[in-house]
């Protein structure tokens, strides 16, 4: 496991943050809905089996408010642009850029919740969502990165070393809304637990979880080194 080493402020947006912000604005905007103009192919039919889940895209809720959509979208736009060599992916970015534009306006997401409602039930295809473990990869990071975080806090600070959860959620680069599960799983596990100012910190129990992890992918390493010989 990796420890952060992430010294990034407060508020700190890559160069090309703004760039990714302003794109969405114009993405795609042959495609968007306007009067006199139909719905994008995506959803112009409740019966299209190609329909897309806009709010799965952005993993939000259907209820999300325009604050939340808007939230949600510069985090992940600034994860899966295409510029960020860590984790950019302009498929990904694409449909985050696409969904953006349509809940982002009242019009046409009106007319796009009208459809996802028909869709509503077949929506949540579980056993669909649990063979795509591209998903589970990824919250497999977020809890590590989550773990490596609060230990490096108690480490540094053995007398305080709780963290809050609005610095948690600057410091993972992981919003709230998303970090209520991986926060639940961690401290189900006994990972992680709440000090008594409210705050959150690892346990014995977490960093004999981080120290294990650690040995595991320096095995990994070494095991899979060109020059191992066995």
């Amino acid at each position: 496991m990796r420890l952060p080493a992430d010294s990034r402020p407060a508020g700190f947006l890559w160069p090309w943050a703004a760039f990714a912000i302003t794109w969405s604005a114009q993405a795609y905007d042959a495609d968007l809905p306007r009067p006199g103009r139909p719905l994008a192919p995506a959803i112009r039919t409740a019966h299209d089996n190609h329909f897309i889940d806009y709010y799965e895209i952005l993993e939000i809720s259907p209820n999300a408010n325009s604050e939340t959509i808007e939230r949600i979208f510069r985090y992940l736009a600034l994860r899966y642009h295409p510029d960020n060599q860590d984790t950019g992916d302009l498929s990904r970015f694409s449909e985050i850029v696409e969904a953006h534009n349509t809940l982002k306006d009242p019009v046409q997401r009106a007319q796009y919740d009208i459809r996802h409602q028909d869709h509503s039930g077949s929506r949540w295809k579980l056993a669909e969502e649990a063979s795509n473990t591209k998903g589970i990869e990824r919250d497999v990071v977020i809890q590590e990165r989550l773990l490596s975080i609060l230990y490096v806090k108690r480490r540094q600070n053995i007398n305080d070393p709780g963290i809050g959860d609005h610095e948690l959620e600057r410091l993972s680069g992981c919003p709230r809304e998303h970090l209520e599960f991986h926060l639940w799983y961690l401290k189900a596990k006994g990972w992680i637990g709440k000090l008594e100012n409210g705050q959150l910190a690892i346990t014995i129990e977490g960093v004999d979880r981080a120290n294990s992890e650690l040995r595991r992918e320096t095995t990994t390493k070494l095991l899979t080194h060109p020059n191992h010989t066995g």
